[in-house]
This record gives C-alpha cells, sequence and structure tokens, in this order.
C-alpha cells in the first residue's frame, strides 16, 4: 500500500520561504517518478513539479525560478523547497506517486499539509 506523508507547512510572510517533506512508503521509491501537486481553496487540483528517478526536473510556470523539488533514494524521502512565496501560493500541498503533468488518484497521493502565505 502507497504511504506518502508530507509535512512542513505553516504560516508565513509573503516573500518568505518553506520547506515541505514527503516520507513515502510502501513502494519502490527509487523506481518512479515523484511530483507535488497543490489545491488552492475552492480551485481544482494544479501540477507544480515533478522528478524522475535520476534527478531530471521539471516545473509549472506558476513556480518556477522560485520552488525546488529533490529527493533522496536511500531515505524515501521528496521534498520540495519553497522561496519567494506569494499569496496565491496558498493551497494545501500534496506528495505524488505520479508523473509530469499527472494528477493522481487518492491512493496515490498524500493527506496533504497546509501553506498558507499572508501578511
Amino acid at each position: 500500500e502507497v504511504q506518502l506523508v508530507e509535512s512542513g507547512g505553516g504560516l508565513v510572510q509573503p516573500g518568505g520561504s518553506l520547506r515541505l517533506s514527503c516520507a513515502a512508503s510502501g513502494f519502490t521509491f527509487s523506481w518512479y517518478v515523484m511530483s507535488w501537486i497543490r489545491q488552492a481553496p475552492g480551485k481544482g487540483f494544479e501540477w507544480i513539479s515533478s522528478i524522475t528517478t535520476s534527478g531530471s526536473t521539471t516545473y509549472s510556470d506558476s513556480v518556477k525560478g522560485r520552488f525546488t523539488i529533490s529527493r533522496d533514494n536511500a531515505k524515501n524521502t521528496l521534498s520540495l523547497q519553497m522561496n519567494s512565496l506569494k499569496p496565491e501560493d496558498t493551497a494545501v500541498y500534496y506528495c505524488a506517486k505520479a508523473g509530469t503533468h499527472v494528477i493522481p488518484a487518492r491512493s496515490d497521493r498524500g493527506q496533504g499539509t497546509q501553506v498558507t502565505v499572508s501578511s
């Protein structure tokens, strides 16, 4: 059974930073492309970043240059460093066992962690 547990969300002021982490278990983490997706209040899911098994990364235009995705295959962890945060980044952020631009089923994403960007 895929288990993905996010942590690191919180309240931050505009321009601030947060680092999200995701602990993965129940599957061979190093074999899969992993992604971060988010859902803002009242909106649908948005894919924001993916990382391949070898570490190649892709980003949506909305976060490119501000967010950095990384993975540690030895520790089965996925991370998202978020800098220069904006109020429009406010959302629930999910770790996902999914490829680029894919919004996975509930079984392939975590429970989410809330990020609120506000002064």
